[in-house]
């Protein structure tokens, strides 16, 4: 009896130490999931800060699971069907589509169930913000642009490499991508700023994503190319406002 006893703990000890070892897996060779733990990460820590509900916070964390859930349901169905067959299926190909669309559908309710927990919140603490920096001496922010004019102009003297557009340090594309996020954040007003500014910064990213995947930019380049659109625009703003 005790030897039965002591065969099924070690039998349950081992799926877990199975259910972990397919966790790990996923996060180490799914770049998606890594995205999607990050996310889940600075979502968990900015719910603390901001001090959410208990009903809010139930929420979060069963969108979060719903969205882990489906990308590991995911890349089981690929890795399966990669074993089974070694040539094109349209089937395959099929299944592979639907296992993607529920990922896509998981992380689309994730992010609605965010937009709804943090945008009042969101909101008051970014429009505080705004009216602080447009409180903000100009002098201040066009010695910050000079700065960082310098910088930039150094940092092309000394590589040698890129155009205004293509390549080099800072990325041109990610630059006007997050002007342009800056400048839909500074003239719409009232109730809708926080999900224009969200809408907008969320496609200054996808534009910086493009440009790193693509290998025209480095990570590094297109932050910096991001920042200095923004201090621009937010320089154009100051002056001219």
């Amino acid at each position: 009896m005790e030897r039965m006893t002591r065969r099924r703990a070690q039998t349950l000890l081992e799926s877990f130490n199975f259910a972990f070892e397919g966790i790990i897996h996923v996060l180490r060779t799914q770049r998606n999931m890594r995205i999607h733990f990050l996310a889940a990460v600075i979502v968990l820590v900015t719910a603390v800060v901001i001090g959410v509900s208990k009903l809010e916070l139930i929420a979060l964390l069963l969108a979060i699971a719903f969205v882990f859930i489906t990308e590991m349901v995911n890349s089981a169905i690929e890795q399966a069907i990669d074993v089974a067959t070694t040539s094109f299926d349209p089937l395959a190909k099929l299944a592979k589509d639907v296992a993607a669309g529920a990922v896509l559908i998981a992380t689309v309710n994730a992010v609605a169930v965010g937009y709804l927990v943090f945008s009042g919140e969101v909101a008051d603490r970014s429009s505080r913000l705004l009216e602080r920096l447009r409180d903000a001496p100009a002098q201040i922010t066009l010695i910050a642009l000079v700065l960082t004019i310098i910088v930039v102009i150094g940092t092309k003297a000394y590589t040698g490499r890129g155009t205004p557009l293509r390549g080099g340090l800072p990325s041109g594309h990610a630059a006007i991508a997050f002007a342009g996020w800056m400048a839909a954040t500074y003239i719409v007003d009232g109730s809708h700023r926080f999900l224009i500014s969200s809408l907008t910064f969320i496609m200054a990213l996808l534009v910086a994503q493009t440009r790193v995947e693509s290998g025209v930019h480095s990570a590094a380049e297109v932050a910096y190319g991001g920042a200095l659109g923004a201090l621009v625009t937010l320089v154009v703003f100051q002056v001219l406002a």
